[in-house]
């Protein structure tokens, strides 16, 4: 049953998957075996059982050996005391020793109120063994039902949070809130897949069924136990006609992270801050985790929470030896004083730290721009990126060339008749891309070490991975 984080080592073949029901039985252990592979449950030995109100067990999953605990709401509505909040901590220690991943399966309304303080003390260590584990192996939660107080804050201190459809996560329920603020919500509006998924980014993926929620766990589980190599006999695909012929027309990367990807690999954040798209899946059987901006929202623009979640996402990979991919398609930074008030320089200078910290192999593609700030932010040479290539027609700059022509001859275009002034700003912005940058100019400068043709695009980003030293960040990952 023991498995590692090694790339190198394949899993064993995964157990015929049962079929599962959309709604799974609120029993601790009937969850756990909808989670694992059929017949491969260990039950863990824990204090006070049945009353406990948590369960731990080991197992396969996908034929990878995992370690999972899951809150029994049956008992007390699967509140945390002593000996429950035992049982979790035994299970990240079990886990850690194996070198495995962890999933906790969380329904549960928090510290239990009769035992006060030491409920709390409690719930703390498992906090502790939370951050103790962090970046060590990967860490997973399941959302089940609702998760309060300390379940709220448990799952927020792991690598990947999935709500089901009857998920809730909130510090305080609906009812303190509207004693205390006034304010009249229900638990869906408070701490739904709706305000979660989309506005506060605290949870990852959202499925309908108990049982959805379970699949994505085994999926993500998978792909970082078993994150395979590149295959020697892999076969490039044609990933030109994907961009729209109009430099300034909008396009979905999900067209392009689609024929890149073996399969579509699982997207994490997706309604959250989407103009930047985070996937992790296969290229060429290798585990990789892909960051790529999309320019059909906000025009690919990075802002103060795209920057954030890439962060997050980018030293995650790196904590766990995950390649990242970057495609890059950014004018730049998003402008405006909302940016400015909403915290982009803080939160941009995380993606900035994320990418000059991570060892793990990263190259980046620009398909068609990469301005400003923002050029530097995605993966760029001055930050450490093991490849960057480009394809051709790609822009780089500090500004675009015409809006830099405006501001360093304004003095010269203004006596320019008006007729003849788009001609003038064509002519000097070629002169300027000539003299202070464009793609040739990196390539000469080394900032990009090569231009891809879209039909030998996929293959060269996979070369360029298996070539690379296959190394693996030390550090946590802090939720950011």
């Amino acid at each position: 049953m023991t498995a590692t984080l090694d790339p190198g080592t394949p899993a064993a073949p995964a157990a015929p998957a049962a079929p599962r029901p959309a709604a799974l039985p609120r029993d601790p252990r009937e969850r756990l075996a909808a989670l694992f592979d059929p017949g491969t449950l260990d039950l863990l030995p824990a204090e006070g059982e049945g009353r406990s109100g948590v369960v731990a067990g080991v197992g396969l999953v996908h034929g990878a050996g995992a370690v999972a605990f899951a809150s029994d709401p049956r008992v007390q509505g699967g509140a945390m005391g002593s000996a429950g909040c035992a049982a979790i901590v035994g299970a990240y220690s079990e886990a850690v020793s194996r070198g495995v991943p962890v999933v906790g399966l969380w329904h549960s309304g928090g510290a239990r109120l009769a035992e006060g303080v030491a409920s709390l003390h409690a719930v703390g260590t498992v906090f502790a063994a939370m951050t103790a584990a962090s970046g060590r192996v990967p860490q997973i939660s399941v959302v089940l039902g609702p998760a309060a107080g300390g379940a709220a804050y448990g799952p927020a201190l792991t690598d990947i949070v999935i709500l089901s459809g009857q998920g809730r996560i909130f510090v305080t329920g609906p009812d303190v809130v509207r004693s205390v603020t006034g304010e009249d919500v229900d638990m869906e509006r408070l701490g739904g897949p709706e305000p979660h998924s989309r506005r506060s980014g605290v949870v990852h993926l959202v499925t309908e069924t108990d049982a959805e929620a379970l699949d994505q766990a085994r999926q993500v589980a998978a792909l970082f136990s078993d994150q395979g190599k590149i295959a020697e006999d892999a076969e490039d695909r044609d990933l030109s006609g994907i961009l729209p012929d109009s430099p300034r027309r909008a396009y979905d990367v999900h067209l392009l992270t689609g024929k890149l990807l073996d399969s579509p690999g699982v997207e994490l954040h997706p309604r959250w801050a989407p103009n930047i798209v985070t996937i992790l899946g296969r290229l060429a059987g290798r585990t990789v985790g892909v960051v790529a901006s999309n320019p059909m929202r906000l025009g690919g623009c990075l802002d103060a929470a795209s920057a954030e979640k890439a962060a997050r996402f980018v030293r995650m990979c790196d904590a766990f030896g995950v390649p990242l991919v970057v495609l890059v398609d950014v004018p730049g930074y998003l402008p405006g004083v909302g940016q400015e008030w909403d915290g982009v320089v803080r939160r941009g200078a995380k993606l900035l730290h994320a990418f000059a910290e991570a060892t793990v192999p990263r190259v980046t593609l620009v398909t068609r721009k990469a301005i400003g700030g923002a050029y530097i932010a995605m993966n760029s040479r001055s930050l450490g990126a093991t490849r960057v290539y480009a394809w051709p027609g790609a822009e780089i700059a500090v500004m675009g060339a015409v809006a830099a022509v405006r501001i360093l001859h304004r003095r010269t275009l203004a006596s320019v008749p008006p007729e003849q002034l788009h001609e003038a700003e064509a002519q000097l912005a070629a002169e300027h891309e000539a003299t202070a940058g464009g793609l040739q100019r990196a390539v000469e400068l080394g900032v990009i070490d090569a231009i891809l043709e879209p039909t030998q695009t996929r293959l060269e980003l996979a070369r360029a991975i298996a070539e690379a030293p296959q190394l693996r960040g030390a550090h946590a990952n802090i939720p950011l």
